[in-house]
């Protein structure tokens, strides 16, 4: 038998683990788990029963039932999806900086306090890609803006933090926003790290959208991209009522492709929302 049989053998991902996962998952995080993520599952999975030093989902299943919140923050963040990138969906922050930001300077005055919330931020692309939009489009009148970033996964908070990332991450930074990285820093040729003034513009915290929120408005925008495809209709429509009652009035709501918003919000853009006054 084959060493990838063998481990097969072993790690048996049977319904019933199965189900008791997506029950879980859906209760913790409101991440509805289809049956086509099985094999994500088991692949995300088996990397920690390993890391675990135990010899089956069994065990696995068993270390879930009996001790859950010693084990719960590490399964949520093997189970939860971050993919992201920095300006990924360009058109999102073209419209920051070309619609939205000189609204703000027009009805706010100088020095506008603006406030956005990156939620499901991963490992930090989305809110510095917003945080370089705002630097580099409000210059010296940046002083009291903020960006609120968060993500059920504690792991990807640390990453995005520590504001360093592969030099190969920079491609997609457009080159008028490339004066807020630093390459090649100290040792680490290979890598970029994010400016002071740009990272001084971001608070990164833990948040299980499922759960009350600290954030408390009123909010200028709030970028949702990707997050809430994993969620059923029904908790989608409550995630979206209460986005709007943390915007302003007039307040922006991004959100990916395969979203969609309930009367709360006008479409003013590509997968761009505006809360009705």
């Amino acid at each position: 038998m084959t060493v990838a049989a063998a481990l097969d053998q072993v790690f048996q991902l049977e319904d019933r683990h199965f189900k008791f996962l997506r029950a879980v998952i859906l209760e913790r995080t409101g991440i509805a788990l289809s049956e086509a993520k099985r094999e994500l599952v088991y692949g995300r999975l088996t990397r920690r029963i390993r890391a675990l030093k135990l010899a089956s989902f069994d065990e696995y299943y068993a270390l879930l039932r009996t001790s859950p919140d010693a084990e719960m923050g590490e399964f949520v963040n093997a189970i939860t999806t971050n993919l992201t990138s920095f300006f990924r969906e360009s058109h999102h922050f073209e419209f920051l900086r070309d619609a939205a930001i000189p609204e703000w300077l027009n009805n706010k005055g100088r020095n506008p306090r603006i406030r956005i919330w990156s939620a499901g931020c991963a490992t930090g692309e989305e809110p510095y890609s917003i945080a370089m939009t705002l630097r580099e489009t409000l210059g010296t009148q940046a002083g009291d803006t903020l960006v609120l970033a968060t993500d059920i996964d504690t792991n990807v908070l640390a990453t995005a933090r520590a504001g360093i990332y592969p030099q190969s991450c920079g491609e997609n930074i457009p080159a008028p926003y490339r004066r807020w990285i630093q390459r090649g820093f100290d040792s680490n040729r290979d890598k970029l790290r994010i400016r002071q003034p740009v990272a001084d513009m971001i608070r990164f915290n833990p948040l299980n959208l499922m759960e009350s929120w600290p954030v408390k408005g009123p909010l200028d925008a709030v970028f949702c991209r990707n997050v809430v495809i994993y969620f059923d209709k029904d908790t989608q429509r409550r995630l979206f009522a209460r986005f709007a009652e943390v915007i302003t009035p007039g307040g922006y709501l991004v959100i990916g492709h395969s979203e969609t918003l309930s009367n709360e919000f006008d479409l003013v853009g590509r997968t761009i929302y505006r809360k009705k006054a």
